[in-house]
């Protein structure tokens, strides 16, 4: 029996890779496919051709310099803030006593249940009234305010599996209450919060319809809205729009694999208690 569920376990994780992993392949493959093999009839798992230019036409695209400046500057500022305003949150969350901490806690996750759909005529008319439309502030204001719940209640879990004895040990050796922040508690932080970072930048990167609102001139578009840019009234040109696909994930596959030991690890440690 423990054979039989062994064997079925791994076909299970085969069928969920292959269903996960399949749009990605499609994706990278369409890319480097020519204009006729894309439009073919008979299309093909494996190109019979390889061809740059549709990458040639993604990068030589308007605006695309551009637009990845832009969102450089928006994920950085998003994440940095966050991660900042949410370190200390979490600390108040994990460690203090305080009238309503159970309120707090509790819209902390009802705000992550709010569909996005539901305020963005709200946020567009309070951006507006602030004059933050088509601004990348606007932009970043407005993703720090969805992506914080998440990152409190991130780090919230990895500060509680962190003994608060280290904390009281070090103010009994003389430390402060900052020196026992920045030399035991940081440190101690440090796989959740890059696990945290990774996420936030993630959902700061792909974001699509919140930037498609608030941003109108073509100078202040990210990345996802210059995607948007290849489908018109003609159609949507596939080859270079799978292209400039591709180059806009490799920035989020190159970090995530160059820390995913760290990630592993915080996301292992802040899912334990709650």
């Amino acid at each position: 029996m423990r054979k039989i569920n062994s064997i079925f376990s791994n076909i299970s994780g085969v069928v969920a890779i292959i269903l996960m992993g399949f749009p990605v392949y499609w994706m990278i493959t369409t890319s480097f496919k020519p204009k006729g093999d894309i439009l073919s009839i008979n299309p093909t798992l494996i190109p019979h051709s390889f061809s740059i230019s549709n990458y040639t036409q993604a990068v030589t695209k308007e605006g695309f310099v551009q637009a990845l400046l832009n969102s450089l500057i928006v994920v950085f500022f998003t994440v940095t803030i966050s991660i900042f305003i949410a370190m200390f949150a979490a600390i108040a969350v994990a460690r203090m006593k305080f009238r309503g901490k159970q309120i707090y806690i509790a819209s902390i996750l009802i705000v992550q249940m709010l569909p996005l759909s539901a305020l963005l005529i709200p946020l567009y008319l309070l951006l507006s009234k602030l004059h933050l439309t088509d601004k990348l502030g606007g932009v970043v204001f407005t993703y720090i305010a969805f992506v914080l719940p998440f990152v409190i209640w991130t780090l919230r879990g990895f500060l509680i599996n962190i003994p608060a004895e280290l904390e009281e040990a070090g103010l009994v050796d003389g430390c402060t209450r900052p020196q026992v922040y920045r030399l035991i508690l940081f440190p101690l932080m440090a796989p959740g919060l890059v696990a945290t970072s990774v996420f936030a930048f993630i959902q700061a990167w792909n974001e699509f319809l919140l930037a498609y609102i608030l941003l109108s001139s073509q100078e202040k578009a990210t990345m996802p809205i210059w995607l948007a840019g290849f489908t018109n009234r003609f159609g949507t040109d596939w080859g270079p729009l799978m292209a400039a696909s591709t180059l806009t994930a490799l920035p989020v596959v190159i970090f995530f694999s160059l820390i995913q030991n760290k990630i592993a690890t915080g996301i292992t440690a802040g899912a334990v208690k709650g």
